[in-house]
């Protein structure tokens, strides 16, 4: 009996080292989760550079983030809606190149959101406060404020084209 317990202890201390072993480099074999995730705030744009090889990208919600190939090997995500979503780049063969999750968030600049009862409204007060549309608004001020944004912008490429169309 006392020849078994130096080996039982002998294979014991082998399967700590191995355990050890192993959880040392599991850390290692595995993706940080900050190397994986591309961050991007709600209505911005963030250029990312893609390997060599790209045919494909796939965008998981295309509610929550939208992605364009760009000549040079470049991505350009743009958040669309809150949340997360994943991207992946492709081969020709349809190999993974890229399986990226897509963290969009708010926006970092100085907001004000007024709650009138369970209407919302968001400002943005950079010097001033003016009106910002974000998702979540409600709705007759979200309407009413994207509607002048069009408004003014379509004034203002009516009269871009007009002073255009003027000879001097």
């Amino acid at each position: 009996m006392s020849a078994s317990f130096p080996r039982i202890a002998l294979r014991l201390h082998s399967l700590m080292k191995a355990i050890v072993l192993g959880l040392t480099l599991v850390p290692a074999a595995l993706p940080s989760p900050a190397a994986e995730s591309i961050a991007v705030a709600v209505d911005q744009a963030k250029l990312i550079k893609l390997p060599e090889r790209v045919a494909t990208i796939v965008v998981g919600n295309p509610l929550i983030a939208d992605v364009s190939l760009q000549p040079g090997g470049m991505m350009v995500v743009t958040g669309k809606g809150y949340g997360a979503t994943n991207v992946m780049a492709l081969d020709q063969r349809g190999d993974v190149l890229i399986d990226q999750i897509v963290q969009v968030e708010a926006p970092s600049d100085k907001l004000v959101t007024v709650y009138r009862g369970i209407e919302r409204e968001s400002y943005s007060c950079t010097p001033t406060c003016q009106r910002r549309i974000m998702l979540g608004d409600s709705p007759n001020y979200f309407t009413s404020t994207l509607t002048q944004s069009g408004s003014l912008a379509n004034q203002a490429a009516g009269q871009a084209a007009a002073g255009a169309a003027m000879p001097r």
